[in-house]
């Protein structure tokens, strides 16, 4: 989401890091620290404010690997990437459009076992199935009460900002960004389908997840091969900066909320069990410089997650910040260890 807080502008040179492991020795765990579950191997900015093939690189909601380990990169202004995992130099960059070639507000992402891409748009909301050229494929159903207003309950650009594959691609799982009209702020719908004959998906499960505070949003959710998820909470605060959260979530023993019309607290509802891995605030600042004031010069306006693989008892993690194509604002990826215990 293009977070519609005006941002100072400043005039600040383009960061210089060409690589990813600016923290030094991945395991160096004591120095690299987060949390006791967290540690941060690298960031880096050498994409910030380039180009590619004539389309700005950057404005970034959604990462996503295939089954090759090939990394996409989705921006919010309707452009798809195919990066270098390693040094996530762009290779590829397909357009996208919806059905009258309008551009999206493109926001979450995941590459399918046939590695068609399904892409949400948060402005109706949406998900579309897309061919690797861009092409429109399919087109899910979305539950009339998270349709944004008046057509349902939900805010324009506060709707699907998250999307992953469970259960070994069997279930996809939607968040959406805030609350809808009619239950309680801070809690948040994430809706389930299941998939059906041909690849298609047929509407779910719906679960309720709360927010550690209101003004917080869920900008992305990635799964772990349990059924676990790896869940982002996002704000943001003119003259602080960025707040940036990472949980572990468990939706296994939620309450099916889809036959629930507003959800306010009331007894019986089980929410999605959640525990706090690290405030990235918390992460040493490995030498990175902010273009606006942050509670740490590390943080920007992180977006996207991917879990890259896995290392000994960590989860490799992948992040990446929107800079909304402002001069403010960088776009950064962040190499994270996750210990998910």
């Amino acid at each position: 989401m293009r977070l519609r807080t005006v941002l100072a502008t400043v005039t600040a040179g383009l960061a210089a890091a060409t690589c990813l492991s600016a923290a030094g020795p991945a395991n160096a765990a004591t120095s690299n620290a987060c949390s006791s579950s967290v540690s941060i191997d690298g960031f880096s900015d050498a994409l910030d404010k380039t180009t590619f093939d004539g389309t700005f690189v950057g404005n970034f909601s959604a990462l996503a690997l295939d089954r090759h380990g090939s990394l996409a990169a989705l921006s919010d202004r309707s452009s798809l990437f195919d990066l270098d995992t390693k040094t996530l130099a762009p290779q590829k960059v397909v357009q996208l459009a919806d059905e009258n070639g309008a551009a999206l507000d493109s926001e979450g992402l995941v590459v399918d076992r046939d590695g068609t891409r399904l892409v949400t748009s948060e402005t109706e909301p949406s998900i579309r199935r897309y061919s690797v050229d861009g092409r429109i494929l399919d087109r899910l159903p979305v539950p009339s009460s998270l349709l944004v207003s008046p057509a349902g309950r939900a805010t324009s650009n506060q709707t699907f900002e998250g999307l992953t594959l469970l259960n070994g691609g069997r279930t996809l799982l939607a968040s959406m960004e805030y609350a809808i009209s009619g239950d309680t702020a801070g809690i948040v719908r994430f809706q389930t389908w299941q998939r059906a004959k041909g690849d298609h998906f047929r509407l779910s499960a719906q679960y309720a997840y709360r927010t550690d505070d209101p003004i917080l949003g869920v900008p992305e959710v990635q799964a772990l091969p349990d059924g676990r998820l790896l869940v982002l909470e996002r704000g943001f605060t003119a003259g602080v900066g960025n707040t940036v959260r990472l949980f572990l979530a468990d939706p296994r023993h939620a309450t099916d909320t889809s036959g629930i019309e507003n959800l306010t607290g009331q007894a019986g509802v089980r929410l999605i069990r959640k525990t706090l891995l690290t405030d990235i605030a918390s992460c040493p600042t490995l030498g990175a410089t902010a273009k606006q004031p942050q509670p740490n010069p590390l943080l920007d306006n992180i977006e996207g997650m991917v879990v890259t693989g896995r290392s000994q008892d960590a989860y490799k993690v992948l992040l990446v910040s929107d800079d909304n194509q402002n001069a403010a604002q960088t776009t950064r990826f962040y190499r994270l260890s996750v210990r998910a215990h």
